[in-house]
């Protein structure tokens, strides 16, 4: 069995930057286990196999795996999955098939090779639980209990399809010193994978509105440059926090740029009477490379 894949880098414009994917063509004949030995191969944060339809209307049915585990929605592998079908299809709208549900990205060429997708997301974020230990966060973040909380912002578990501890912090200041306790880690973190996004405000950066960084043991995953889920999932705590009860709100996100790998992400909320009906996330991939995987014995 021999398939072709691309490399590629996401929520940036320029090469070896963002966040890399592999995206897997024509996977159809692959089992499980071999999408999922085929992520750890690559050992990049996501890997996303493309696979035909179950519905005519729509572009492709996606499965996205981590080097450890099959996750049912990724924002990485959504905006650059989209970004090649939109360029092979020659199309401006792809309809994809997750596990979460069907996502439709808007997409945008910007050359031959690279492009941008903005989609809405197909399940709203919600809040599963507060998170009030934060000596037992700060210990595991290594930083002081009273660095935890960014203005109105306090910790909590939030979901957009993926379970994420999302930890708000002093500052960018604070952000860029975390130094990860993996030993204390599962008894800060405790729930599903044990899956951490923290975020600050960033007011005195004149080309974002907040950065963040996210931590992922539990996904086979040590820090992530970009992580779309978990944006996805900041934006249901932005909504209980925007000073307005109807309309829109459009932030920009930095993440990665202390990894060395700076990535940008669009956010978008919408509100109606307080409650938020729109959540959506968007970014630039651009091809880096491409292969083909030789798996015949």
């Amino acid at each position: 069995m021999k398939l072709n894949y691309l490399l590629l880098d996401v929520f940036t414009r320029e090469p070896l930057k963002g966040n890399p994917l592999a995206v897997v063509l024509k996977a159809d004949g692959l089992l499980d286990g071999e999408m999922q030995a085929i992520a750890r191969e690559f050992n990049l944060s996501e890997t996303i196999f493309i696979l035909k339809p179950h519905a005519e209307r729509n572009t492709a049915a996606v499965r996205i795996f981590t080097p450890a585990v099959e996750l049912p929605f990724a924002g990485h592998p959504t905006v650059g999955a989209s970004v090649v079908l939109g360029l092979q299809n020659k199309v401006s709208a792809v309809r994809l098939e997750e596990q979460v549900g069907l996502i439709t990205a808007l997409f945008e060429k910007s050359d031959k090779r690279s492009g941008e997708a903005r989609f809405a997301l197909p399940r709203l974020p919600s809040r599963i639980a507060p998170l009030d230990d934060k000596p037992s966060m700060a210990q595991a973040l290594g930083i002081d209990a009273e660095d935890i909380g960014c203005d109105l912002y306090q910790p909590g578990l939030y979901s957009a399809g993926v379970d994420f501890h999302l930890v708000p912090v002093r500052n960018a200041d604070v952000l860029r010193t975390i130094q990860c306790n993996m030993q204390l880690w599962p008894l800060a973190f405790s729930h599903g994978r044990q899956s951490v996004y923290v975020f600050t405000q960033t007011p005195e950066e004149a080309d974002n509105d907040f950065a963040a960084r996210m931590f992922a043991p539990g996904m086979g995953l040590g820090e992530d440059p970009g992580t779309g889920s978990a944006a996805a999932s900041l934006l249901g705590l932005l909504s209980e926090q925007a000073d307005f009860a109807s309309g829109q709100a459009d932030y920009v996100l930095r993440q990665g740029h202390e990894m060395g790998r700076p990535c940008r992400i669009t956010l978008q909320l919408r509100k109606d009477n307080g409650a938020l009906v729109h959540g959506g996330i968007g970014g630039h991939a651009i091809i880096v490379g491409e292969g083909v995987l030789d798996l015949e014995v």
